[in-house]
């Protein structure tokens, strides 16, 4: 029986790509199942991205949209998607769909030949961001490996799927870009399962991705030793 799935879209400022990202959804979604829905997540978007998720909402009942009142980053709108999703799966993915969405069903397929409780993807190569991006990428997942012994080979990439089930187990409390690393270790102390799929990466062409700034790095630095002293206690 094919399951019902849940597709959460965290969104800043993202009027350039959220039909495309909610129409490729949509496509890849009726070819897998029959129940689905599509979250959309505004996160006090300052452009037209909350007036145009609105009218796709009006369009299709299957697309909801939340909106937080303030801006809470990428952690604080993930936290409120989750929350909201009802279906027995649910994907996380950006906006600018950096995965080619028909692995979707590849994912689901091999969740449930596993009998796994989370997928991760990651990406077979992401040197077309920049040798700066790429080395922080590196560094990054590194840290967290030797931190968290958490071997996860794309912590931070926008592909995981999972049971919903799943969360109910445990909270998840970041409000930054950490949000990836903390779902993945809560999940794995939990006991959860979790398989890894490889795949093509196409980065972001219009907008700006904040990811590496200063700022979200010394975020995700705090979030990371507050999380570290929480699982040592």
């Amino acid at each position: 029986m094919a399951p019902s799935i849940s597709v959460v879209f965290p969104m800043y400022n993202e009027e350039a790509y959220i039909r495309r990202a909610v129409a490729a959804a949509r496509s890849i979604l009726s070819e897998i199942t029959s129940d689905f829905e599509i979250v959309i997540v505004d996160d006090a978007s300052t452009d037209r991205t909350g007036v145009i998720a609105e009218e796709i909402a009006r369009e299709d009942i299957r697309v909801r949209v939340l909106r937080n009142q303030h801006n809470r980053k990428l952690g604080g709108a993930l936290r409120a998607g989750f929350a909201a999703a009802s279906k027995d799966l649910v994907l996380y993915t950006d906006a600018d769909l950096p995965f080619d969405l028909q692995e979707l069903g590849r994912g689901v397929r091999l969740l449930d030949y596993q009998e796994a409780d989370v997928l991760a993807g990651y990406r077979f190569d992401r040197t077309s961001e920049g040798a700066i991006r790429t080395l922080y990428s590196l560094v990054y997942n590194l840290l967290i490996r030797c931190v968290f012994g958490l071997r996860v080979k794309d912590v931070n990439f926008a592909f995981k799927l999972f049971r919903r089930s799943l969360i109910e187990r445990f909270p998840l409390k970041s409000e930054g870009s950490f949000i990836d690393v903390e779902f993945l270790v809560r999940a794995r102390n939990a006991g959860a399962s979790v398989i890894q799929i490889g795949v093509d990466y196409f980065p972001r062409s219009r907008g700006v991705s904040t990811l590496s700034s200063p700022g979200v790095i010394v975020k995700i630095l705090r979030e990371m030793t507050a999380l570290r002293r929480e699982l040592r206690r």
